[in-house]
This record gives C-alpha cells, sequence and structure tokens, in this order.
C-alpha cells in the first residue's frame, strides 16, 4: 500500500531580506512559539555578522554556514537477520538544510555566558569559515559513514 502524499508547510520570505531559509531559521531558533524573539536574536546576530565580516550582506555568509554545516552522507541504523548495521546514505537536499540549521542552533545553544544572538553570529561566522561546533560535528558524520562503507551494499 503506498503511502499518503505529505502536504509541506512552506514558509513564506521574511521581512528584512526577503529570504525563505532565513524564515525557516527564525522558526527553528523559536523557543515556546515566541517568534518575534527569535526574530529579534537572528536580525541582531545578523548585524554583528555585518560588522565582524565587513560584509554588507550578512545573507551570503549566512548560505555559506549553511551550505558548510550541512553533511552529503549519513548512517542509518538497519536490522539485517538479527544484527544492526550502520548503513551509510547520501542525504536528501532538505534533510541537509534542516541538520545544518539545527546543528547551528544547537551550537549556538551550547555555549554559556553570553547573550544568543552573540553565540549565534560567532556560530554562523564561525561555519562560514569550516570551522566551528556544527562544522564538526559535519566532519563526525562522514568519518561514520566512512568507517562504514563496507555495509553500504545493504542500502535500501
Amino acid at each position: 500500500m503506498r503511502r499518503k502524499i505529505k502536504n509541506k508547510n512552506i514558509t513564506g520570505p521574511d521581512f528584512v531580506y526577503n529570504s525563505q531559509k532565513l524564515e525557516k531559521f527564525i522558526n527553528y531558533i523559536m523557543w515556546s512559539g515566541k517568534k518575534e524573539t527569535s526574530r529579534k536574536v537572528v536580525y541582531k546576530a545578523f548585524e554583528i555578522i555585518k560588522e565582524k565580516t565587513g560584509n554588507p550582506n550578512p545573507l551570503e555568509v549566512f548560505d555559506l554556514a549553511l551550505k558548510n554545516a550541512g553533511p552529503l552522507t549519513e548512517v542509518r541504523s538497519k536490522r539485517i537477520g538479527g544484527a544492526n548495521y550502520q548503513v551509510p546514505k547520501e542525504v536528501r537536499p532538505e534533510r541537509r538544510l534542516a541538520l545544518s540549521m539545527r546543528w547551528i542552533r544547537d551550537a549556538a545553544r551550547g555555549g554559556k555566558g553570553k547573550p544568543m544572538h552573540l553565540k549565534l553570529a560567532d556560530e554562523l561566522i564561525a561555519a562560514s569559515k569550516n570551522e566551528g561546533s556544527a562544522v564538526k560535528k559535519k566532519e563526525d558524520t562522514h568519518k561514520m559513514a566512512e568507517a562504514n562503507k563496507a555495509f553500504a551494499h545493504f542500502a535500501w
């Protein structure tokens, strides 16, 4: 029996930069439905990115950070004959974007002692330079997939 088609909720573009990715990221940052607070955090972080990088368009830094933090392969657990194998799989573009947003958000939340907009700006700048916790997480994921390459023939 075929699966039901899932209707995707497509977010509209944000007000300031007119970007759908940024609006989705604002939703990722949001806690307890406080969207206006998350907007303020993201826009303040973008102002800091403007100052620190000297780039008048922080959206370029943001896009580069998402690209650098997104994994190409990941491992998925598959049960075969009573044993669980970590099978490497390629990551779909939508999931790659979701994972990179989640990892950047979690890395920013993980830092202590500074306001969220400062931590977020630092993490986005670091990710755009191929550094930081989110990029490290991507590299760890790639290492896991590389280590389990022998089980790639189990891919479904």
